[in-house]
């Protein structure tokens, strides 16, 4: 509706508010409220106001030179005769310096609804107004006197009607007043007048009809409609059913009760203060708005943070739930090929049993029906050969005479019983029997087919699966698990796509955690990797799908980094008749291989725990070991000089042996070092054979890596294990280290050693090469950089390292001791 056709109503006098359009003040308020930024907001107020004094100047112009008599425009002019005020029009524009007025609605509210309930409000609110502008205001009381100022010249016929006929409970008077002001107004102008005149709704209620009315009005509809299962709803007049529970128990309008708890919030805002309704402040305290605002804001703030870390969960979940789903369509290829596979191996079989059982039915057929077939003929013959003689007998008795049947007479009958006697010799019986049964047993058969097979639905257990590491680590250097996923039958679950976690918990340091990085490696076995930080005593935690595996947490060790550099030897000398090797047990003790034959076993002090062997060819015995490996249990010695490897219990006991002098697999020419790596495989130097040959636990051949090409290695030594499970090989002919992967591929090699004879790498990659002639121990980094060197040895020979600690011990051959290194 144009601004000029809005409903005029008679002039109580030359006031601004019956001068300026009801429309024009909805469309300023729209634009106040649609555009973005206070700046503005507040140029569109300023240039509404600018105008507006220029009207009241004019208004008001001829009563100030009357009363006055000056001349002028300005609100300086109109001070002594002017009543008229812009401050009724400013409380609605400005509703938050307001302490008393209602909320504000979208125009989703039902607008009938709204303006029945708004009717009340002209009688309800009051208090007190703040003179926020200079002229004086003498009607504006409460908030509904103000909006009732603004609206009269308006709305003056309608309001009121709807006003009274509330008080009189003239619903007919209300609905007509209503009507009358839907078809006199434009939709802008209904939806601020809503705004303007509405009383905030009470815990909204939604009927059937799709009307929303507070609580309370419903418990009075209600009452007043007389029944407890059906009521007219006021706006639409339709029947609604009263649910079994009351009002109560209609679903809440939660976008309205939203905007009427903001509302409610809003209107209890006075310039930078919260405050009640009551506005002398004389009974409560009063909280700077920005004090209260800070507080919520931090509430709404850790509510984000912790939606966020909600959210980042569900996400991860959902991402678990998607890899599921991927496993789960990977599981059902898997097993439907598997059924494919097996019942096309059941149909090719059983076509191939069909071939061959008709083949041998056929060959049965042929041979019964080729043997009756000559029998046949043969008594077709016989029927041939008789009747030809009975033809001619009987042709010469009727036709021949006396001469001549006296002289055919005896060749014939001769003839004729040869042939008789011929079939009184032989069977008349058919020479073959007719029966040839087919004998296929297939109930017992089609009941094992009927049950054949069976979908197993099984899923990794946490509780069962296990994990593998050692209980030390180093800070800054990567530490890795092994995860291996089992079912709770104990059987390793051969998929990936489980949710594996790994973190490491410091005891000390607050608690400092490291989580790992997690590789799948989709065969139900996971690595996790982690890099502590912090030096001192941790727990390690392995979780899968959120549940802990086997025996997590357990503690781990972290130390500081090592730093060979600070290598000194006033820890402990232990004395040794020519020690050729060593080897450090789990427990600490310390093995060591002699030239006497024998293998002594010293504990942690030094002092001697055990003698094993003797020198000699027989089972347990050994002749120059110089060699020495020790895991678990299990001791295995290279027994030089008589060209083979035993293994023994860590005791002593003798349980095998293999190999023999020769060049061929799996035969030794002094074998001078045996480890063992992660899968027990048993490495070995084949020292005069210039080879290195690799073995399964019990000795049987598995690969030989030979000393040709830029890998050559004469006179292989010593060997170590790096960290990638590569072998390092101590190349004394060459004077180098070797590198090769644990298939045989020559990777590296690196150092200058004065021919190498030992050599121990530690979990961080470092080398330790022991120097023959050059009277030292070297140490290079894992690029194969020498950082550091330990001289002042005597033929050093064989070398180790404590896995507890990371000490290191040297076999001082030339001095019959053994040295132990502390870091």
């Amino acid at each position: 509706m144009a601004s000029d056709s809005v409903i005029q109503a008679p002039s109580d006098g030359g006031d601004v508010a019956s001068q300026i359009p009801f429309h024009d003040l909805c469309a300023l308020m729209e634009k106040i409220h649609k555009t973005q930024g206070t700046d503005k907001k507040k140029t569109i107020l300023s240039s509404f106001i600018e105008r507006w004094r220029e009207t009241h100047a004019r208004l008001h112009h001829t009563d100030a030179v009357r009363s006055t008599g000056r001349r002028g425009w300005g609100l300086d002019a109109l001070e002594s005769t002017s009543t008229d005020t812009f401050f009724a029009i400013m409380r609605l524009l400005l509703s938050e310096l307001d302490r008393a007025i209602p909320g504000l609605w979208d125009e989703g509210d039902c607008s009938g609804h709204a303006l029945h309930r708004g009717a009340r409000c002209w009688q309800t609110r009051h208090g007190r107004v703040h003179s926020c502008l200079t002229a004086p205001l003498q009607e504006a009381g409460d908030f509904a006197d103000v909006a009732y100022f603004v609206l009269k010249s308006r709305f003056w016929e309608y309001l009121d009607d709807l006003a009274n006929g509330n008080t009189s409970k003239d619903r007919a008077g209300m609905k007509k007043a209503f009507q009358l002001l839907l078809r006199n107004t434009s939709a802008l102008e209904q939806k601020w007048l809503i705004r303007i005149i509405l009383k905030p709704f009470d815990d909204p209620r939604i009927l059937s009809c799709l009307h929303s009315f507070c609580l309370q009005c419903l418990h009075h509809e209600i009452e007043k409609s007389g029944s407890q299962q059906m009521f007219q709803c006021p706006i639409c007049e339709q029947n609604t059913s009263i649910p079994v529970g009351g009002a109560s128990v209609l679903p809440q309008n939660l976008h309205l009760g939203f905007e009427v708890e903001v509302a409610g919030y809003m209107s209890k805002m006075v310039n930078t203060e919260v405050c009640c309704d009551e506005c002398t402040h004389k009974s409560h305290s009063v909280k700077e708005i920005s004090t209260v605002a800070k507080t919520h804001h931090m509430e709404i703030t850790g509510a984000l943070e912790d939606a966020k870390e909600v959210v980042t969960k569900l996400t991860g979940a959902i991402e678990g739930n998607n890899r599921m789903i991927e496993q789960v369509e990977i599981s059902k290829q898997t097993a439907f090929l598997a059924i494919n596979q097996a019942f096309e191996i059941l149909q090719q079989t059983l076509e191939e049993r069909k071939k061959t059982l008709l083949s041998e039915l056929e060959a049965i057929s042929l041979s019964k029906t080729t043997a009756l077939t000559l029998q046949k003929e043969h008594f077709e013959k016989m029927v041939g050969d008789i009747g030809h003689y009975t033809d001619m007998a009987s042709q010469i008795l009727q036709t021949h005479t006396d001469h001549e049947i006296v002289a055919l007479g005896g060749l014939i009958p001769t003839e004729l019983q040869a042939t008789l006697k011929r079939v009184q010799t032989i069977s008349l019986t058919p020479n073959q029997h007719s029966n040839i049964t087919a004998s296929v047993k297939t109930d017992d058969l089609v009941t094992q087919l009927s049950k054949l097979g069976e979908i197993i639905v099984f899923s990794p257990s946490p509780s069962s699966s296990t994990w593998m590491s050692t209980s030390v680590a180093r800070v800054g250097t990567r530490y890795h698990v092994k995860v291996q996923s089992k079912t709770s039958k104990g059987e390793e679950y051969p998929h990936g796509g489980v949710e594996v976690k790994g973190e490491m918990r410091s005891k000390t340091h607050n608690g400092a955690v490291v989580y790992g990085e997690v590789e799948d490696h989709r065969d139900g076995t996971y690595t996790i990797t982690l890099t502590p930080q912090t030096a001192g005593p941790h727990q390690l935690f392995i979780t899968m799908d959120g549940q802990h595996v086997q025996i997590s947490p357990i503690d781990l060790d972290v130390r500081p980094k090592r730093d060979y550099r600070t290598l000194c030897n006033d820890q402990q000398v232990i004395q040794c008749k020519a020690p050729y090797c060593v080897a450090i047990h789990d427990n600490g003790d310390i093995y060591v291989g002699s030239d006497d034959g024998c293998i002594y076993v010293f504990d942690q002090t030094g002092q001697l725990k055990n003698t094993i062997g003797s020198s000699g060819s027989g089972d347990g015995q050994f002749s120059h070991p110089h060699g020495i490996s020790i895991k678990g249990d299990v001791l295995y010695v290279a027994d030089t000089r008589n060209h083979r490897v035993q293994k023994l219990t860590s005791s002593g006991r003798f349980l095998h042996k293999f190999g023999q002098q020769g060049s061929g697999q799996g035969q030794f020419n002094s074998p001078m070092a045996v480890i063992i790596d992660s899968n027990n495989k048993l490495i070995v130097s084949d020292c005069d054979n210039h080879r290195i040959q690799i073995f399964n636990e019990n000795g049987g051949w598995l690969l030989t890596i030979d000393g040709n090409g830029s890998g050559n290695h004469s006179f292989p030594l010593g060997l170590a294990l790096d960290p990638q499970g590569n072998i390092h090989v101590a190349a004394f002919g060459s004077k180098t280290i070797k590198v090769f992967t644990k298939e045989g591929v020559y990777v590296r090699m690196y150092g200058d050693p004065k021919y190498p004879i030992g050599i121990a790498i530690d979990d961080e990659g470092y080398s330790l090469v022991s120097e023959y002639s050059g009277n030292c121990l070297s140490i290079y980094d894992p690029e194969g950089n020498k950082i550091h060197t330990v001289r002042n040895l005597k033929y050093p020979e064989g070398t180790a390292l404590d896995p507890r600690d990371g000490s290191v011990f040297i076999a001082n051959y030339g001095a019959d001791t053994v040295l132990k290194y502390c870091i």
